[in-house]
């Protein structure tokens, strides 16, 4: 049906690339690029061996517009699934553009010398697509991306009025590693570094970072201190679902996990400023990630489970209604279907998703778009198809307080 570039080698675009070569009669036409084509190149083995299915590969700096512009009018697809870094999003951007072809990605724009992320760079291209006659998808991944359509999903079909929403996010797998983290280390320490923000009454609530915590209990895993950060769809959450007063993004952490992330912090690992070693500029953090074992080489023997999903409490029919809906996602299961581990599937299989329903048209419109501003049904009827099962209750307790 289509021919789609992916741009963006490490563990989610490994995800994305075998299960597009699942689906080859959507992607019938898969290119895969990176910085270093030696790793597209193993990536692109692994699937003829698994899935009997050739994708080509290419080496691409994604930083640099002109080359990105140049594969893409080479290959000539019709969408670039973007799975490189948020540095990354808005020369992509550019580059599709450009060339006149449609873009998604899994996380939002942030600027490599300052940790902050937010849509505001990404929606101003909003009239830039709209009048070229392209559409722009936004962190389409599962948080941002799901979530998203879990929201969705509940306000279309479980409420007249959503008044509380706490997305909660577990990891209960072990992969026997003494620190390590499941997606790129220098976006991941930085997000969790941030202060952290919520969303009540109207405004955002700013905390010092990791301040706000207590145990939730997660299906199938148990009890687990879960934690409040900022995470990017909370802001166009609250935008687009504008009766909210309150919404909040929960994440667990180990004790181990977090005693390195103290040491580390504390001994300036975590900085993203350079410093000067051996005449040369240096960022720590960067150096850490170097040294850090790599999100995709954990998969193996990686046991366990995620569990993500939304708790909502809100009004139906006039009466009050909690609705919890969530996936959970077994590691071990997916490294025997994609050679990967669950944090990247779980990134990975809606990425795919989002690119199948705008390739098919049922999720294409010129413009730049969140998740939820979409029909969230095809979206969670895929998800039952492509390995991330979505379960839902209506009517349990929460695990929150909420004002009267």
């Amino acid at each position: 049906m289509a021919k789609v570039l992916i741009i963006g080698a490490g563990g989610v675009g490994s995800v994305v690339a075998h299960k597009c070569a699942m689906n080859s009669h959507v992607f019938t036409n898969i290119m895969l690029a990176s910085r270093t084509r030696s790793k597209c190149d193993r990536i692109a083995a692994e699937i003829q061996e698994m899935h009997g299915v050739t994708i080509q590969t290419a080496q691409v700096d994604a930083d640099v517009v002109a080359d990105t512009v140049a594969l893409i009018r080479s290959f000539g697809p019709v969408l670039v699934i973007n799975v490189a870094l948020p540095y990354q999003d808005l020369p992509i951007m550019d580059a599709c553009l450009e060339a006149g072809v449609h873009y998604m990605d899994t996380a939002n724009y942030e600027p490599k010398d300052v940790a902050k992320f937010e849509y505001s760079w990404q929606w101003a291209y909003k009239e830039r697509f709209e009048q070229a006659g392209l559409m722009a998808l936004l962190g389409c991944g599962f948080d941002p991306g799901a979530t998203q359509v879990f929201t969705a999903y509940a306000a279309k079909h479980h409420f007249d009025r959503m008044d509380y929403l706490d997305i909660v996010d577990c990891n209960a797998g072990n992969h026997g590693k003494a620190f390590a983290t499941n997606f790129n280390p220098e976006i991941n320490i930085r997000e969790i570094t941030q202060p952290g923000r919520y969303w009540e009454n109207g405004g955002w609530v700013e905390i010092p970072a990791m301040s706000i915590h207590k145990p939730i209990d997660y299906p199938e895993i148990g009890s687990r201190e879960s934690y409040v950060l900022y995470h990017e769809e909370l802001e166009s959450l609250v935008k687009n679902f504008p009766t909210l007063k309150r919404a909040r993004f929960w994440m667990t952490f180990g004790q181990a996990y977090l005693t390195h992330l103290d040491v580390l912090q504390n001994v300036g690992m975590t900085r993203i400023d350079p410093v000067k070693f051996q005449g040369m500029d240096i960022v720590p953090l960067e150096f850490l990630k170097a040294v850090l074992p790599a999100p995709d080489s954990l998969g193996e023997n990686y046991t366990g489970q995620t569990s993500i999903g939304c708790q909502i409490k809100g009004v139906k029919d006039g009466e009050e209604r909690t609705y919890y809906i969530w996936n959970n996602c077994d590691h071990a299961e997916t490294y025997k279907e994609v050679r990967g581990q669950a944090v990247s599937y779980t990134t990975g299989v809606p990425a795919m998703i989002g690119a199948m329903l705008m390739l098919t048209g049922v999720w294409m419109k010129p413009g730049v778009w969140n998740c939820e501003e979409l029909d969230p049904d095809p979206f969670i009827e895929q998800m039952n198809k492509q390995g991330l099962p979505v379960q839902e209750r209506v009517n349990i307790p929460l695990p929150h307080e909420y004002p009267n």
